[in-house]
């Protein structure tokens, strides 16, 4: 009688209200925690629902069929192997971004599977930067084609470029060297920080969104800051530098999409993180039951955000490294050098615009 009585509940139960069928053998407690906890996160299940996952597989994969028929185009027109291997790399982000992003989306959950499938995110991160720099310094002939137009111009203060304490200083060498390395140190950090959150998570130090002194996020979280800050401020120098040089390739729309994908979707993350510390996101319940922390709720609103501005990214970045100029100087004359072709080393003249013949300095170029 008393393992009956245990199983059945108690007797009270029976005479509160009819029920169709004898309650199952569960707890109490965990009857009431389940509802409980489900009532209130209701509001967090959109995450995990058929819309939510069908809303971003219908911007993912329209991204990836635009970025992929880009790809083709410059492929059909590598007409100026130096210039379009790195706007392949740039593209690519596209993809990576999205399908990553997608499958974390997918797979939210208690675990934190999305953690690893944002290391593999943040490494590339790191090679696009180096990929748009390289692309930079191929477009104007290199460090010597840049210094041979910009040594000894004096800076001119800006408080938009953050060149207001530079005042009275001019172009060197060693200021270019500094954008750049600035700017690449952002390529060793990020790899580095992605192998310690890996690392932690592995072990449970990690906690995404927590920033307790106690777990390993607020520390990976400020040195990222340091160094995407100081990666950004490396930039913008390097383009006020150069932006005369730059004018006939376009670089606004180039700098502007770059930075935005990377930099911006690193503090979109921020925000979300600091709305989810202020009690904003709350800790919500997937629809199996099983907990889940309010960090991974607000990463999984950061995979849904990337995968809806991926298609934006996807249409900017289709006019910003336009394969127009290959294609046509491929068509007009395959073995002509267009605005890609071969740098003229020290002394040489201004940079080219699309569609140029390269200017020779002294009846030879470089």
């Amino acid at each position: 009688m008393t393992n009956a009585s245990g199983l059945l509940g108690d007797p009270l139960m029976w005479a509160t209200g009819p029920q169709s069928s004898p309650p199952l053998a569960v707890p109490t407690g965990l009857q009431v925690d389940r509802v409980g906890n489900s009532s209130q996160g209701t509001s967090q299940l959109f995450l995990t629902t058929a819309l939510a996952r069908g809303i971003s597989g219908v911007f993912v994969w329209t991204a990836l069929v635009l970025t992929g028929h880009q790809i083709y185009l410059h492929l059909r027109s590598y007409t100026v192997p130096d210039e379009q291997r790195y706007i392949i790399r740039l593209l690519f982000i596209v993809p990576i971004y999205a399908f990553d992003s997608w499958l974390s989306l997918l797979l939210l959950g208690g675990h934190q599977h999305y953690v690893y499938f944002d290391s593999v995110r943040d490494c590339y991160e790191a090679f696009v930067i180096y990929s748009f720099l390289s692309l930079c310094f191929q477009y104007l002939g290199g460090e010597s084609g840049i210094m041979a137009e910009i040594r000894g111009k004096p800076i001119r203060p800006s408080c938009f470029y953050g060149t207001c304490c530079l005042r009275g200083m001019s172009y060197s060498i060693g200021f270019l060297r500094f954008c750049k390395q600035a700017t690449l140190q952002f390529c060793i950090v990020k790899p580095i920080m992605a192998l310690v959150t890996i690392i932690l998570q592995a072990f449970g130090k990690y906690h995404d969104g927590d920033f307790n002194i106690h777990s390993g996020y607020l520390y990976v979280t400020l040195i990222y800051n340091a160094s995407v800050s100081l990666a950004l401020y490396a930039l913008f120098l390097f383009y006020f530098a150069t932006r005369e040089l730059l004018r006939p390739f376009e670089p606004v729309l180039k700098f502007l999409t770059i930075k935005a994908v990377i930099f911006l979707s690193f503090w979109q993350g921020m925000l979300l993180a600091i709305l989810e510390r202020c009690g904003v996101i709350p800790e919500a319940q997937i629809i199996d039951g099983s907990s889940v922390r309010a960090g991974t709720v607000a990463a999984g609103y950061q995979n849904l955000i990337i995968c809806i501005e991926m298609l934006f990214a996807s249409i900017a970045l289709r006019y910003a490294f336009t394969c127009q100029v290959y294609s046509e100087k491929k068509e007009r004359s395959p073995g002509r050098w267009p605005h890609g072709g071969p740098k003229l080393q020290t002394g040489a003249s201004p940079a080219r615009g699309p569609g140029e013949e390269p200017r020779q300095a002294g009846g030879q170029a470089g």
